[in-house]
């Protein structure tokens, strides 16, 4: 587990260190490469789910990649900032705040769904044995938001919500934030929350049919739910997905090396590739920091309603 204060103190020696031209010269000065990928799932689950595609990135690079689980969005932020964390798998509201704070890191590759679209999609969830039938049924309850820099479990959410013209703060009784996506759906489950934002790709591919394949959702009372005890009750625009990323200040051909290593994985290691979204996603296609900026500018935004 890594947080934003041990990723910018490791990371200093790195950044202290000269930039090198040839292969020779970065493999002695960069042993290992972190990467650090955003909390999508718990810890375990992350290590799980990546721990194959290291190995691979390993031997195809022709040094060490090591994991590290974030226990937030913002440690990959810092740790990017820091240099310390040489690749990063963000969200795209992640992303754009760093951009934003002038982290010198570039996108290179956008995962891509199994129908070839590049987008998802912010949700509401409530209980499907709940009376909600709408956001507007929910004033005087209980929301849950994932964390700050979630595009689906807060931006997007907070653009929505905007739109209605309701003001969380005042309209709900509590917003709670929850820190993970799996954590929403464990809150919205156990009656912390009466209603959840949380990511959702398709109805079969969604964060809480993942958690229900690893029989995650329990009620208050430790009954196992079923997708059919959930109901979304408003859907957001698309949002463009995520981006790899990787830091501007490594050598190009370190470069070079890692970013033909991913998208070559689907070939060469089709099981480690697979198992990052449990065989939904087609392999990843490239992608530039341009295209991120509709995202910057919602960030931009919700953060000028956070402020207000």
């Amino acid at each position: 587990m890594i947080t934003r204060r041990s990723l910018v103190a490791t990371g200093a020696a790195l950044v202290a260190a000269p930039v090198v031209a040839s292969a020779q010269a970065w493999k002695a000065k960069y042993p290992e490469l972190i990467f650090a990928n955003v909390p999508a799932e718990n810890a375990s689950g992350m290590v799980d789910r990546f721990a194959p595609f290291m190995e691979y990135l390993t031997k195809e690079i022709g040094t060490k990649v090591t994991l590290r689980v974030a226990n937030d969005y913002a440690a990959v932020i810092e740790g990017q900032k820091s240099g310390n964390v040489h690749i990063a798998y963000y969200g795209p509201a992640s992303f754009s705040k760093a951009r934003i704070i002038g982290v010198k890191t570039d996108a290179f590759a956008i995962e891509v769904n199994s129908d070839g679209t590049k987008g998802y999609y912010s949700v509401f969830y409530v209980r499907a044995n709940s009376p909600y039938k709408t956001i507007e049924d929910l004033k005087g309850k209980n929301l849950g938001l994932v964390d700050p820099n979630s595009t689906s479990g807060y931006n997007m959410p907070m653009f929505k919500l905007n739109k209605l013209n309701i003001k969380p703060d005042t309209f709900f009784s509590k917003v709670v934030i929850t820190g993970s996506h799996e954590n929403a759906v464990i809150a919205l489950a156990q009656g912390t929350v009466d209603v959840c934002a949380n990511w959702w790709n398709a109805d079969d591919d969604s964060n809480l049919t993942r958690m229900l394949k690893k029989n995650m959702v329990k009620d208050a009372s430790g009954k196992e739910l079923k997708k059919e005890d959930f109901r979304v009750i408003l859907k957001s625009d698309l949002i463009i997905n995520s981006p790899l990323a990787i830091l501007e200040s490594l050598p190009d051909d370190l470069k070079a090396k890692i970013k033909q290593a991913f998208f070559d994985a689907p070939k060469k290691a089709p099981a480690a590739f697979a198992k990052l979204s449990d065989g939904k996603d087609k392999p990843w296609e490239p992608i530039t920091n341009a295209d991120y900026d509709d995202t910057i500018k919602l960030v931009r935004f919700v953060d000028s309603l956070r402020k207000a």
